[in-house]
């Protein structure tokens, strides 16, 4: 039995390979890894069903030390596994928290999200009404390599019927969780990240280096920041 254990959720999409390099760089340091695929092609599948894919992914797996760390969308199943799982420590990482009973369509204008991209576009000087780019959105940080191989897997589909489920939980859980955001992230600006995380939780985010897909253009200096959280959980 491994003594830590990371349980990765991914984002929109639910691919595991978005937390593949995070992954590699775990276990070569000794950790337990747990990358997940979330159901989030089918149009039947709402927040309970994440969890529920969560929970199997880990199966016989019992790390003494359970860390359960999510990204962007993924934040919305992490206090739903909390329910189901001994979780030790959450890590949010450039995540979407909500509020018990909010669903994933309302968390936008129920956060302010809209009014802080634009004040963030126009800081940077961005044209705010340009069409969507998942280039410079999503992966303006990524190393081509990688983007090549995103490329070549395809975009995973994304059901819109998680955006009208419900995140079935009371309260957030007593244990520790930290929450981690991309300087450069320019889909969560950094401080509506830090508002959201402060009012919230109560807690004050940290910073790293990176855009939203994190795991992907950082993933060695991400590895070392859960490890530190969970070393400093451990003795803290």
């Amino acid at each position: 039995m491994q003594d830590v254990g990371f349980l990765l959720i991914p984002g929109a999409g639910g691919s595991a390979w978005y937390w593949h390099l995070v992954e590699q760089d775990l276990r070569q340091r000794g950790y337990g890894a747990i990358p997940v695929a979330l159901p989030a092609a089918d149009d039947s599948a709402g927040l309970a069903d994440y969890a529920a894919a969560v929970v199997s992914a880990v199966g016989k797996r019992k790390p003494r030390r359970l860390v359960l760390v999510a990204h962007s969308l993924g934040g919305f199943t992490a206090p739903l596994v909390c329910k189901q799982l001994p979780v030790s420590l959450l890590v949010m990482v450039n995540a979407m928290i909500p509020n018990p009973g909010e669903t994933p369509g309302t968390w936008w204008r129920d956060t302010g999200y809209n009014e802080a991209k634009i004040e963030q576009n126009r800081r940077d000087g961005r044209d705010a009404d340009a069409p969507f780019d998942p280039l410079f959105e999503f992966f303006h940080d990524v190393p081509q390599p990688v983007i090549d191989e995103a490329w070549a897997q395809g975009e995973p589909r994304q059901s819109d019927a998680v955006f009208n489920s419900k995140c079935d939980f009371a309260r957030w859980p007593a244990i520790p969780i930290r929450v981690l955001v991309g300087r450069d992230d320019r889909f969560f600006p950094a401080e509506f990240q830090k508002r959201v995380a402060h009012e919230r939780l109560g807690v004050s985010a940290d910073e790293m280096p990176g855009g939203h897909l994190v795991a992907l253009s950082h993933p060695v200096e991400l590895s070392q920041r859960l490890i530190a959280y969970a070393e400093a959980s451990r003795t803290g």
